[in-house]
């Protein structure tokens, strides 16, 4: 057995499992340190109510004893015992509840705050691999794992060994025999522990994998419900989600038939013990050795140690499914961050933009662009044109600073020259809208204070009018405060285009970026749109396939084969 132990240790080390589980655990401790107080408390409480129940039975058999033997001057003041140690009990198990269910909000939201930023610090070439299902998945089921954890598992280790100690003491002051009887399932224990430590992690990962690969479906299949309608495609969904089930089916079949298995070896164990303690304790009290409330103290602890024991292997499967969720929370939370910010200056005035030999892509396998040149004059209207997928969309994302140039520079140029490596630091002085409907749920006043909190009715009425939104909101029930469901239900997709564009405009950058935002927009409305910026003095960069557009542009480009080249005949500054 010795030789067998050292094998399976050997094989741990070697595979990295038990270095990986120890990894988790360290992390998820992290957010238990920050609360030690109460986790502290948590577990002083669980003790102490442990120590009641114990103290419960032991009064107990001196109770039964009194009533055998008809002593009622013992039988009063043990009346009276028990009657405080449950009323004690009760206290401090009300007091336990209500102290975990405050610590288990207060560590979800530590979990989640520290786990969400993280998140959004992370560079957005890294985590934009993820379906945002899966970030979802992760985010919600394992996060809230992590976070009951954090709370409950290490106290729960103490207070179920208390409960053992404790118990196997009191028995073994009655008798000695007895109190190993109920230590023979102890070997269970550590059976266990050997064969569910690999086979139960291995289960935890594949319930979660599949798990979140049915979130991500889920979410992206109501994201892109209009489109699924319209393609008449709801039955292949309905098959595809049919398929995912049974995967996820399957996986839960397999769990359960490995639990099934480890609870009936408990089963048979603890019956074995269970059936052996009866045994003995019948025996003796035949014999005359122990009274009948002797015998019902050593049955009554005999449960509560097998319950404690079980309370105890339980544990295990808990910590490996938290050790996975951990190591899936963790993969997002140590993936490569954003260059660290320097908060810049607000920027004033009119600023250009101008990329000299800039290379870029989406890692060393994707190059998208080579040796770009691009200016763009201040309070210009430029226009990027192409065919989709050329790179257009990267171009803007480079501005932004979410992926960064592996040649060349890019840089922006201030009202008295001053130059600016683009960068994530420079995200302020761009503001974006992006392709698609990005209205978010509530009023049209809460998507233009998205970007400006402070913002008064006359500057989102200001900002509206220059987007020509403030026409149809005005007439909306209740204007600016009208409300709007997801996805800007309730709206047309170009008065969604024309709020997205105002509020962009609340963000009082010097650049803007319209990524064909304009495609849903009439022609006049389109041309009095980017009039307004111009008017405003905002630089303009739009991606575009509409000669309207190109019409109002002072320098065009087109982007295609991995080149940017500028066209002649538009009008230049």
């Amino acid at each position: 057995m010795r030789s067998e132990w050292v094998h399976t240790l050997r094989k741990k080390a070697k595979d990295g499992s038990v270095k990986d589980i120890w990894r988790d655990w360290k992390w998820i401790w992290s957010f238990s340190a920050r609360r030690k107080k109460a986790v502290a408390m948590y577990v002083l409480c669980g003790v102490i109510s442990s120590g009641m129940g114990l103290l419960s039975g032991v009064v107990s058999k001196y109770m039964i004893d009194a009533i055998v033997s008809l002593d009622m001057g013992r039988l009063l003041p043990c009346c009276g015992y028990m009657v405080a140690s449950v009323v004690a009990m009760m206290v401090f198990r009300s007091l336990t509840n209500r102290m975990v269910a405050r610590l288990n909000v207060d560590m979800l939201t530590d979990v989640q705050q520290t786990v969400f930023r993280q998140m959004m610090d992370a560079d957005w070439l890294h985590i934009s691999r993820y379906p945002s299902g899966e970030l979802l998945s992760r985010f919600s089921s394992d996060v809230g794992t992590v976070a009951t954890s954090a709370v409950s598992w290490l106290p729960q280790v103490i207070i179920q060994l208390f409960s053992v100690i404790s118990t196997v003491v009191v028995m073994a002051v009655y008798d000695p025999v007895m109190a190993l009887i109920g230590c023979a399932s102890t070997p269970v224990l550590f059976l266990m522990s050997r064969s569910v430590l690999s086979r139960q992690r291995r289960y935890d990962q594949r319930m979660r994998q599949v798990g979140g690969a049915m979130s991500a479906f889920q979410a992206e299949t109501f994201r892109n419900m209009d489109t699924l309608k319209s393609f008449g495609v709801e039955h292949t969904m309905t098959d595809r989600l049919r398929d995912r089930q049974e995967e996820y089916r399957q996986a839960v079949l397999e769990q359960n038939r490995f639990s099934i298995r480890t609870n009936n070896l408990m089963t048979v164990m603890g019956a074995l013990v269970e059936y052996g303690a009866l045994a003995y304790c019948l025996w003796r009290l035949w014999r005359g050795d122990i009274l009948f409330g002797t015998m019902t103290l050593f049955l009554q602890q005999r449960t509560r140690l097998s319950s404690a024991f079980s309370g105890l292997v339980s544990l295990i499967p808990t910590a490996l499914s938290a050790s996975v969720a951990a190591e899936r929370v963790r993969e997002l939370t140590e993936l490569p961050k954003e260059p660290s910010r320097v908060r810049l200056a607000p920027p004033e005035g009119r600023w250009s933009v101008e990329l000299t030999d800039v290379s870029l892509g989406y890692g060393p396998e994707r190059q998208i662009l080579s040796h770009v040149d691009l200016k763009v004059p201040a309070g210009s209207l430029v226009a990027l044109v192409g065919p989709s997928g050329e790179g257009k969309t990267t171009l803007l994302r480079l501005l932004l600073g979410l992926i960064r140039p592996t040649e060349g520079r890019a840089e922006l140029v201030g009202p008295h020259g001053e130059r600016q490596g683009v960068g994530a630091d420079t995200r302020h002085f761009f503001t974006y809208v992006p392709q698609g409907n990005t209205v978010i749920a509530g009023t049209v006043a809460q998507n233009l204070a998205l970007v400006d909190p402070a913002a008064t009715e006359k500057e989102m009425i200001q900002a509206l009018e220059d987007a020509c939104a403030w026409e149809f909101v005005k007439g909306l029930p209740q204007g600016l405060h009208a409300q709007l469901g997801e996805g800007g239900r309730g709206i047309s997709e170009g008065q969604a285009q024309r709020i997205a564009i105002a509020r962009a405009l609340m963000r009082r950058s010097p650049v803007m970026l319209l990524d064909e935002v304009t495609s849903a927009l009439d022609q006049d409305t389109e041309r009095r749109v980017l009039e307004n910026l111009s008017r405003r003095g905002i630089t303009t960069i739009v991606t575009t396939h509409r000669p309207s557009v190109l019409d109002q542009a002072q320098r065009v480009y087109q982007v295609r084969d991995g080149q940017v080249i500028r066209l002649e005949g538009a009008k230049v500054i």
